[in-house]
């Protein structure tokens, strides 16, 4: 199962950045290719992601776990999705640690390919770095640099 795990420290308090990560409302702020976030409950959420060909696709999330302010997890409902094609499951995490200069904050991203996208493990890691890499780069733009 490609895992992807990505780190930076943001200058702000754990509290202040648990309050972005934590909103699902906030994901088109930092998360990359969200153009906006509908049907938010407690327990669940969907993302309208914009493609390279401009196209709207929904993807829809369950919140698994939430701790203020250290860590949230959610995974995609994929049964019955486009994305039903490429993977079994994707699962996504947000771990806050107080550190000297603000927060470190991981982003970790474990996806089950399906089919040929399962041999090309390298390729989806890769892919899910430059999307962690940009959503950490946004989130520390929101917080300061």
């Amino acid at each position: 199962m490609p895992t992807t795990r990505r780190s930076r420290t943001v200058a702000a308090v754990p509290e202040r950045v648990w309050e972005t990560v934590s909103d699902p409302y906030h994901l088109p702020r930092w998360w990359p290719r969200v153009e906006r976030v509908e049907a938010v409950t407690d327990e669940h959420f969907t993302e309208v992601l914009s493609t390279d060909r401009g196209r709207s696709v929904r993807a829809d999330f369950r919140i698994v776990e939430s701790r203020a302010p250290e860590l949230r997890i959610w995974e995609q409902e994929v049964a019955g999705s486009p994305f039903e094609r490429i993977m079994f499951s994707a699962r996504f995490e947000v771990a806050l640690a107080p550190h000297a200069d603000g927060t470190r904050v991981t982003l970790v991203v474990r996806q089950k390919m399906r089919g040929t996208a399962r041999s090309a493990g390298w390729i989806v890691r890769r892919g899910t770095r430059k999307v962690l890499d940009d959503a950490l780069r946004a989130l520390e733009g929101l917080h300061g640099a």
